[in-house]
């Protein structure tokens, strides 16, 4: 007889896995579809100086909450919470494409952010739920592939929108989607909720401990999405928030590990090194790949003069790699039953990938950039689907909720960092590399990207062949500091030790059906051996 980690899965099994993977394509949709469309939507906004903050507010909330909404699931239940993300998403989509100046589509960006956000992670940790670890490659790697699609269609949809007809159907084509995600959430997502009374569940949530991680890290990226763009780093509107923000954050791990008596992240997912290093490089990855996404459209809408739809056909190479490496590595760690050579490998195919593109010239052909990208993605798309291993593989499956949600904090963490980490370089480096008196066109604090493109296609000859050539090397400055990123991620291998992975999982959260099957199938053995008994 097989072992339950083993037998078959059956309709409710994949049905409810189904409804993760639609709500989690449904997030990373409009997380990466937005970033071909920002210079048509800063223009029709007027909102060059508040660009950054169109991807920024989302990554914020959606960090910022996801340590809540990962207790939530622990406490009220994953089907509830999922529901309310879902519902936050769509609510938060409608004001988006409603939005008629830039502090509003801000807003509705952090209201999307905290339902986003809340979306993947409720994915990985149902998926958690569902399968043992040792054997959630495959199905790790499908998860990954739903984001990696949205990467690759994601920017087409965007640009073919803000083109053809008006950016606002980039909103619009979310209530639908979530309306089909929230459906079959509801119906088809059939997995245990936890017992007792709300007020019991009500006075299990870490109240003060959520407040903190909350408030700390949304003034902290408040700072860092101001610093070199909106005010110099330098600048008391930039440390102020800083400051104050990292001080929260380190008052909020003295109080998780001291004081609250249900911490919304228990701190022994972080006693051994193994899991810290798998957090490290998630944490350095997630920089690395949203720079990716966000700003390789830049480089062949800037350089290439290309229109949105057609640099999101470019950026295909990035979507399409990751996808099918996130499978592959996870089928290659569940086969081998190990992880640390597949972080490696990853590791190193980014430090060459990164090397290559910041040799990228205005006039680099196809070749080059294609071939670059297919390199490049290669290791994003092994890391992506391998960080996870090291974390949970030491971890008793009972603290895999806390560990995903501390997982997908220190990812989309990290990718608000990675958008202005870069958005603030590329500004410096073109307020050096462009000529003077273009620079002179746009106002001050306009962030200069997003509100030079635009323009481009109409400045005469040899003025435009220098524009081109000055954001290639800008971005070729942009590549070469995430490259220092990749070469510090290689380093938490290090750090990993192989632990055997787990090939049981946690049945407070299963399917609401595993009972009812077992019964199911002890009552057919019973019934085989009575008939058995009866043959001559």
């Amino acid at each position: 007889m097989a072992s339950p980690s083993k037998k078959p899965k059956g309709s409710i099994f994949w049905l409810s896995y189904i409804s993760v993977v639609v709500c989690n394509f449904l997030s990373a949709l409009d997380a990466t579809a937005v970033a071909t469309s920002l210079p048509t939507i800063t223009k029709d906004l007027n909102g060059g100086d508040e660009f950054v903050w169109v991807g920024a507010a989302y990554n914020l909330a959606a960090a910022a909450f996801l340590p809540f909404t990962g207790q939530l699931a622990d406490i009220v239940g994953r089907r509830p919470t999922m529901l309310g993300c879902v519902g936050l998403f769509f609510l938060g989509s409608l004001l988006c494409a409603t939005a008629q100046n830039m502090p509003w589509l801000i807003a509705a960006r952090t209201v999307q952010g905290i339902g986003g956000g809340g979306i993947i992670n409720l994915a990985t940790i149902i998926t958690s739920d569902l399968i043992p670890l040792a054997e959630r490659g495959l199905y790790q790697g499908l998860l990954v592939l739903t984001w990696s699609a949205a990467a690759g269609v994601g920017p087409l949809i965007g640009g073919t929108f803000s083109e053809k007809v008006t950016w606002r159907w980039l909103f619009y084509v979310n209530l639908p989607l979530a309306g089909i995600a929230f459906f079959l959430a509801m119906i088809f997502l059939r997995v245990r909720t936890p017992t007792g009374t709300l007020r019991e569940k009500v006075a299990r949530i870490d109240f003060i401990g959520n407040f903190l991680i909350i408030a700390g890290t949304a003034l902290a990226l408040i700072g860092l999405t101001w610093g070199g763009i909106r005010f110099p780093w330098n600048s008391t509107h930039v440390l102020g928030p800083l400051i104050l923000g990292f001080i929260l954050v380190f008052l909020f791990f003295v109080y998780e590990t001291f004081v609250a008596k249900s911490p919304a992240l228990p701190f022994d997912i972080l006693a051994n090194r193994t899991s810290l290093a798998g957090y490290i490089a998630t944490f350095f990855h997630g920089i690395i790949s949203i720079t990716g996404i966000y700003y390789l459209p830049v480089y062949f809408q800037a350089c290439k003069e290309v229109t949105p739809i057609r640099s999101a056909i470019n950026t295909f190479p990035l979507g399409l790699v990751v996808a099918g490496l996130a499978i592959f590595s996870g089928v290659v760690v569940k086969v081998v039953k190990k992880y640390r050579p597949a972080n490696v490998i990853g590791w190193a195919f980014i430090l060459v990938g990164l090397g290559l593109l910041s040799l990228l010239k205005a006039d680099s052909d196809a070749g080059q950039w294609v071939g670059f990208q297919v390199i490049t993605s290669t290791g994003i798309g092994t890391i992506w689907a391998t960080t996870v291993y090291p974390i949970l593989a030491p971890l008793p499956v009972s603290r895999a909720a806390s560990a995903l949600a501390f997982y997908n904090f220190c990812r989309t963490f990290a990718q608000t960092w990675g958008v202005a980490i870069s958005a603030a370089i590329l500004q410096n480096e073109l307020k050096s590399n462009l000529p003077a008196d273009f620079l002179l066109t746009f106002p001050a604090g306009a962030e200069i990207a997003y509100a030079a493109i635009p323009e481009i296609p109409g400045l005469p000859d040899p003025l435009r062949d220098e524009v081109r050539a000055a954001f290639a090397k800008s971005m070729s400055t942009v590549w070469k500091a995430i490259l220092g990123f990749a070469a510090a991620g290689i380093l938490t291998v290090m750090l990993m030790r192989e632990v055997p992975m787990q090939q049981h999982k946690d049945e407070t959260y299963g399917l609401e059906n595993d009972d009812a099957e077992k019964e199911e199938t002890k009552d057919c053995e019973l019934e085989g051996g009575k008939e058995g008994s009866r043959r001559p």
